[in-house]
């Protein structure tokens, strides 16, 4: 299990550097649970920016869990 979260966390940290997001960056389902899950991996949470539009990708970012 850790093995596939590395692997997913690796492949976000990769589409981020390699330009264009996913589907557009378009937030879906699968790319909101990835992105979650890469957070998660360096015990972050996933959260909405301050006026992210929640249908965007890049309106999304990890924090620290606690902080808002």
């Amino acid at each position: 299990m850790k093995m596939i979260l590395a692997i997913s966390a690796l492949t976000l940290c990769a589409a981020c550097a390699s330009g264009p997001e996913p589907e557009g960056g378009v937030a879906t389902y699968d790319n909101l649970k990835t992105a979650r899950a890469a957070c998660e991996a360096k015990g972050e949470a996933l959260v909405l920016k301050t006026d992210g539009n929640p249908q965007r990708l890049s309106a999304y970012q990890c924090k620290r869990n606690g902080s808002q």
